[in-house]
């Protein structure tokens, strides 16, 4: 059998603590813990947080793991709370009242710095747009295009709306700069129920409803549209994003497919194509998103198999380089 100093040109290094930036292979003994460690891959994983206050599904969210946001939806039998919820990380708190009961909102923004946009409401699609300030929702200037089902991206002074229905399908397009909406160039395909992550100058769509649903996959450059040359593997509408990732480095999560129905599927996005990744405890639809590529949230939401509406937190940690104890097993 090979030794280690033949493979590595080095002696295996006793040390008192672990190293604080070690390399990929490199092995020691931690002398305190008297164990043999070395660096190796933790795998990406979706872990349960707490769960909401109020079950719900076609809600809003933004935000990041540690400070989500979510908002709007609808609870069964067809009611919607008005109340949007915080999350910390460990619990949710509710916080602030939206300014109509409505459902299929577009979103953006942080939790102290939201942005919500379109929807259905009691009487019908919506153009209102409203800004959070981390307590309290305020009504400003409205979208360009009336529509629900809509996906968004960006931060709350530079958003970016698209897609959606008016009840036809579009691919409107308008950004906002923290004042106004402006019209901008349509998407490739219009749809609606469809997933974004990125920025107003670098947005990302994926998937949704044209009909058929679709894995379709475009890029926003701040100007227009483009085919990504990536689908995803299993085509999906009413799914979460990772809404603070990047156009280069997303997830899409859930959703409703044909068949085998609701999924708990995950798949990450690299800016070229789309790869299986870890999967959700449980199938949902319609749920909300919010995170990075590598640290997201979902939550609330309507799953078949796990009794109707539901108010379950998911968190997610993609993989990564880890510190991890060698045995002899």
């Amino acid at each position: 059998m090979a030794e280690y100093i033949n493979i590595k040109g080095q002696n295996i290094e006793v040390v008192a603590s672990d190293p604080a930036n070690p390399t990929q292979g490199q092995i020691w003994y931690n002398s305190t813990s008297n164990t043999l460690k070395g660096l190796g891959f933790q795998s990406a994983a979706w872990a349960s947080g707490n769960n909401m206050i109020t079950a719900r599904y076609g809600l809003a969210g933004t935000g990041t793991q540690t400070a989500g946001l979510a908002w709007g939806g609808t609870t069964t039998p067809n009611v919607s709370p008005t109340t949007s919820e915080e999350y910390d990380g460990t619990s949710w708190t509710n916080s602030g009242s939206i300014s109509t009961a409505k459902t299929n909102i577009g979103s953006a923004g942080i939790q102290t710095a939201a942005l919500g946009f379109g929807g259905y409401d009691s009487g019908g699609n919506t153009n209102v747009t409203e800004l959070y300030n981390g307590s309290t929702w305020t009504t400003v200037n409205s979208l360009n295009t009336t529509r629900r089902s809509l996906s968004g991206c960006g931060i709350q002074t530079a958003a970016l709306a698209f897609a959606g229905q008016t009840p036809a399908n579009t691919g409107a397009t308008e950004e906002y700069d923290g004042n106004s909406w402006t019209n901008s160039n349509n998407m490739i395909t219009a749809r609606y129920q469809l997933s974004g992550a990125g920025t107003q100058t670098a947005g990302l769509a994926f998937g949704g409803e044209v009909p058929p649903r679709t894995g379709a996959t475009e890029e926003y450059n701040g100007t227009s549209w483009t085919t990504s040359p990536g689908t995803l593997n299993n085509v999906r509408s009413q799914a979460a994003g990772s809404i603070n990732g990047t156009q280069t480095a997303a997830l899409n999560f859930g959703g409703q497919t044909t068949p085998p129905g609701v999924i708990n599927l995950t798949e990450s996005y690299d800016g070229t194509s789309w790869a299986a990744d870890a999967n959700l405890a449980t199938p949902i639809r319609s749920q909300g998103g919010a995170g990075t590529s590598t640290l997201a949230l979902s939550f609330g939401g309507y799953s078949p198999a796990g009794g109707g509406d539901r108010s379950a937190t998911e968190e997610y940690t993609g993989g990564a380089p880890a510190t991890v104890t060698i045995t002899a097993s």
